[in-house]
């Protein structure tokens, strides 16, 4: 990964997107696909689309550039803020963190409030929900916060980039952030192969509130195969049940997932693209359904042959979410190898 594209992840991660508010981040997107894309487009709820025009099949290639976080929900007369999720958001990881609040007039500083444990009845250990939880800003009363923020204000953690040992990252919202990021780089480089397919990258939206941008962009655009990347879990921590392991681990390179939605087809050039160009690769099982835009693409207008391909990630939803960057980067070189080659494979089951 050279500077520039750190750079362009950087940005990306830094930028706040939650789900239904993630214009700021699908800007910083598409300022980097642009250079490379023959035509650049949006929809009226923010999905992203970079197209590289050639001929047959046309392959997409799709992460969601949004992430969990909070709304205010309500403003109480002492000053305090309540919240209400957005998406998946964790109740057993909020308490004590550094928030902000993305207001039209910019980001308001804030903390959510852990009485401390000198005072707390040490025999419960009950985690408050979400909407039982509050935010800090430091004002007297619900007047002044009433003067700074507004219902309906998105929040996000307000979590710095880490740098671990081993070419390691953690970070709030490498879901799905880090997809968006393959999506645009694959694109790149399978543009720089002057592929004869017509490849395109996509950045969708709301995808933590039901896949809701991929149903939109899977009608409107009408891939011939569609690729989405996402994280994946990695279960090679110590807290990860027996129960739920997969294999996959972090350093492994990226996932491709098997099963429901994965067509056979698209799995199978995959995986000859990744022996082809040496690329180290993992087999993920999803028996019933992957969890990702490919669930929506695959069930898109007649079908559009679909696959996920998944970046491993510890510590999924929380705001220190753990990432290899050399799995992301095998990640992007998987994608753009396979825009290259498109037009080489089949993508339909014979019966």
């Amino acid at each position: 990964m050279d500077d520039n594209q750190r750079e362009f992840l950087d940005s990306l991660l830094e930028t706040a997107s939650p789900s239904g508010f993630e214009a700021p981040s699908q800007q910083v997107w598409i300022e980097y696909v642009s250079e490379f894309a023959d035509e650049v487009r949006t929809d009226d709820y923010g999905n992203a689309v970079a197209i590289k025009e050639g001929g047959e099949p046309t392959v997409a290639v799709a992460g969601h550039g949004d992430e969990i976080g909070f709304m205010v929900r309500d403003i109480e007369d002492n000053g305090y803020i309540r919240m209400t999720p957005i998406g998946g958001s964790d109740r057993t990881v909020t308490k004590g963190q550094h928030v902000q609040i993305h207001t039209d007039d910019g980001p308001i500083p804030g903390v959510i409030g852990q009485t401390a444990i000198h005072l707390r009845d040490r025999e419960d250990d009950t985690i408050q929900d979400i909407d039982e939880q509050h935010v800090d800003i430091g004002v007297e009363d619900g007047e002044e916060a009433e003067e700074l923020v507004e219902r309906g204000d998105p929040i996000t953690f307000d979590q710095t980039i880490s740098e671990l040992d081993g070419g390691k990252i953690a970070a709030r919202g490498l879901d799905n952030r880090i997809g968006i990021w393959a999506a645009a780089e694959g694109f790149r480089r399978a543009v720089e192969a002057e592929p004869e397919a017509t490849v395109c990258a996509v950045s969708t939206v709301q995808e933590e509130l039901g896949l809701q941008g991929a149903k939109m962009v899977g009608f409107d655009l009408d891939p011939d195969v569609a690729v989405a990347v996402d994280v994946t879990h990695a279960t090679d921590e110590p807290g990860a049940p027996g129960s739920e392991k997969t294999g996959v681990e972090l350093g492994g390179g990226p996932s491709i997932a098997r099963g429901s939605a994965n067509h056979p087809k698209v799995v199978a050039a995959l995986r000859e693209v990744a022996e082809t160009e040496g690329i180290d690769v993992q087999i993920e099982a999803t028996g019933s359904r992957t969890g990702t835009d490919a669930d929506a693409f695959y069930t898109s207008r007649s079908g559009i042959p679909a696959v996920n391909v998944g970046v491993p990630n510890r510590y999924m939803h929380t705001p220190v979410e753990t990432l290899d960057l050399a799995d992301l980067d095998a990640a992007a070189e998987l994608l753009g190898q396979f825009g290259a080659t498109a037009d080489e494979y089949e993508y339909s089951v014979e019966i």
